[in-house]
């Protein structure tokens, strides 16, 4: 079970914790990394996905230039590479053509870098600068590795062929929730002061007042939605704002992404398997502007960023925002479907230890979830430690998903955790569940 990061965790115990994260991150890198061959290394799957290889090497560099070089003040291992890996440099679907390392070359520079860093994190004091309180540049190297090992995993479900990632099925849906749970109206605190490894763009706490609102108890699943193109939703622009109607038009969008007609059903394909689409998973897949289309079509609405946390971290009997859904511990197995353990969303209504105290279930993991809100820095939002990890996206272009998916680990997730996307994106792990506000009655 994983150990919270924290201030009273000791340096020692902080030490043995970071290398523990920095070890499972890396087996996971292998393990998408050395699932394929070299060729499908250096394939580019998508023009809107790096190929696997610079990914690679890419979470290497990030590596010499924070923990190596910044935070153990070494000399640089492959300087001559930082442009070919800067992300700002090159657009993904320019990658290929660019003199990367070849697979070994890449995982020897891997290997080489993290050698580095562990001597640095047995000498680091791991106190007395911001950048290194409670190891926060190695949290910070160790979530970024996770991200873009989701990023991988997205690029798998890309390539063509046989599978080559395996995983067993994730448990089975638990009866017995209502459709709907109403959120009462009033402050909360949104954002977080505290968390260590907390990102810049999640601080800092700030009271937000928010008006009462019923949300979802589940993500919408594959059957609601397929109920909606059944009803012909794809085909009727009064479900879609203006740009998504146009987008759905330009892109000649009819379901789902990976979602194939077989009749009167439906097939997917997932990671190289084709099965019928399970009726009781979360629809996953869709972009911005379906998810809208089909709130617009339930009568609802996507969430604020806002009531999307507020559902998720708000206990009414104490009045504080937890961590988590279920509380201030760490997730578990239990809890919510995160890490790559299942390769696939668990049924709608799993996870009921995972629940929020207001009974709102899946918050943490299975699918990324759109929100109608546009991502932008916080009341106080301060740059730290560079700006192009969060301010560069600020602004409309870019919808915020809050929550995880099946692909996210565990270090990479908490109640405050922001994600942000293009509203077109749908190679993403995304999906959504509605909100709209409450009758008379119900106040």
């Amino acid at each position: 079970m994983t150990t919270s990061i924290g201030p009273d965790l000791g340096i020692e115990r902080l030490r043995d914790e970071v290398a523990a994260r920095l070890s499972g991150t890396r087996n996971r890198t292998a393990e998408l990394t050395e699932s394929v061959d070299d060729e499908d290394l250096i394939r580019q799957h998508s023009k809107l996905m790096s190929p696997l290889v610079w990914d690679l090497a890419h979470i290497g560099n990030q590596e010499e230039l924070w923990l190596v070089r910044d935070v153990g003040g070494r000399e640089p291992l492959r300087s001559d590479i930082d442009e070919l890996y800067d992300a700002f440099q090159h657009p993904r679907a320019d990658r290929p053509a660019l003199p990367l390392l070849n697979p070994a070359e890449s995982r020897a520079y891997v290997r080489e870098v993290r050698e580095k860093s562990l001597d640095v994190l047995a000498t680091s004091p791991l106190e007395g600068r911001r950048l290194l309180d409670t190891g926060f540049a190695f949290g910070m190297i160790i979530q970024h590795e996770q991200q873009h090992d989701e990023t991988m995993l997205a690029t798998h479900q890309l390539r063509a062929g046989a599978p080559v990632l395996h995983a067993p099925s994730p448990p089975a849906a638990a009866a017995g929730f209502p459709a709907e749970v109403l959120v009462p109206g009033g402050p909360f605190t949104m954002g977080t002061d505290t968390e260590p490894w907390a990102l810049d763009n999640e601080r800092p706490a700030h009271p937000v007042d928010v008006p009462a609102f019923v949300i979802d108890t589940v993500p919408v699943s594959n059957a609601d939605y397929q109920r909606f193109i059944a009803a012909g939703g794809y085909d009727d622009p009064r479900w879609w704002s203006a740009e998504g109607w146009a987008h759905r038009q330009q892109a000649g969008l009819v379901a789902p992404r990976f979602w194939t007609r077989d009749g009167d059903g439906w097939l997917r394909t997932r990671f190289g398997v084709v099965e019928p689409v399970p009726a009781d998973e979360p629809v996953m897949h869709v972009c911005f502007h379906e998810a809208e289309a089909y709130a617009a079509w339930a009568g609802k609405r996507l969430p604020t960023e806002a009531e999307w946390e507020k559902a998720a971290r708000f206990d009414p009997a104490t009045g504080r925002s937890r961590r988590f859904p279920w509380g201030d511990d760490e997730p578990t197995e239990t809890r919510a479907n995160l890490g790559q353990r299942h390769l696939r969303p668990a049924p709608v209504g799993a996870y009921p230890e995972g629940g929020s105290p207001l009974g709102v279930r899946q918050l943490i993991g299975d699918v990324w979830e759109w929100t109608s809100s546009d991502f932008h820095g916080y009341p106080g939002f301060a740059v730290f430690p560079y700006p192009e990890y969060s301010k560069v996206f600020f602004g409309p272009d870019y919808k915020v998903l809050r929550g995880g998916s099946f692909g996210t680990d565990t270090t990479a997730i908490r109640g405050t955790f922001r994600n942000w996307d293009y509203p077109i994106r749908r190679q993403i792990f995304a999906g959504f569940r509605c909100a709209r506000d409450p009758r008379p009655d119900e106040r």
